[in-house]
This record gives C-alpha cells, sequence and structure tokens, in this order.
C-alpha cells in the first residue's frame, strides 16, 4: 500500500482507463462500493465515470488522502478475468 500522497498520486495516473472497483466509508458500519473506469487525475483529486446500469449519477470523485487514510479502497479489476 502507498504511504504518501505523492506514490497515489504516480500510481493513479499510470492506470488511467482502468476499470476500478471503489469502496467508500460513509458512515458508522456504512459502505458504498462502486464500479466504472479511472478517468481523471488532478492535483487534489481523482475522478471514476461510473456504470450507469448500477448508479444513478455519471461520475464521482474523491481524494488522495481518503486512500491515505483508509476511508476510500481502491481495487483494480483485471478485465482478463
Amino acid at each position: 500500500m502507498p504511504t504518501t500522497l505523492a506514490t497515489i498520486k504516480e500510481d493513479l495516473k499510470n492506470r488511467i482507463g482502468s476499470p476500478i472497483q471503489v469502496i467508500a466509508q460513509t458512515g458508522r458500519k456504512r459502505q458504498t462500493e462502486r464500479k466504472g473506469v479511472l478517468s481523471e487525475v488532478y492535483p487534489s483529486v481523482f475522478v471514476v465515470d461510473l456504470d450507469q446500469d448500477e448508479n444513478a449519477f455519471e461520475r464521482v470523485s474523491y481524494s488522495y488522502s481518503d486512500i491515505l487514510t483508509s476511508t476510500v479502497e481502491i481495487n483494480f479489476i483485471d478485465e482478463a478475468v
């Protein structure tokens, strides 16, 4: 697991266009799980284009510090599986 914001940004930058699963902590004992494609990487946030079949909205963004603090967990989905 990356331990700095710079390594998290670089790892995500190298995986733009990859299918991704995002699990976000939304409250006490609650999680939301979303699947989509990592579309853009900005200096403070990254953007995921969501699957329209499963979600009511098109895009969602998270900050790199969310990953660092384990508020958000990301998993890249292998297309070969």
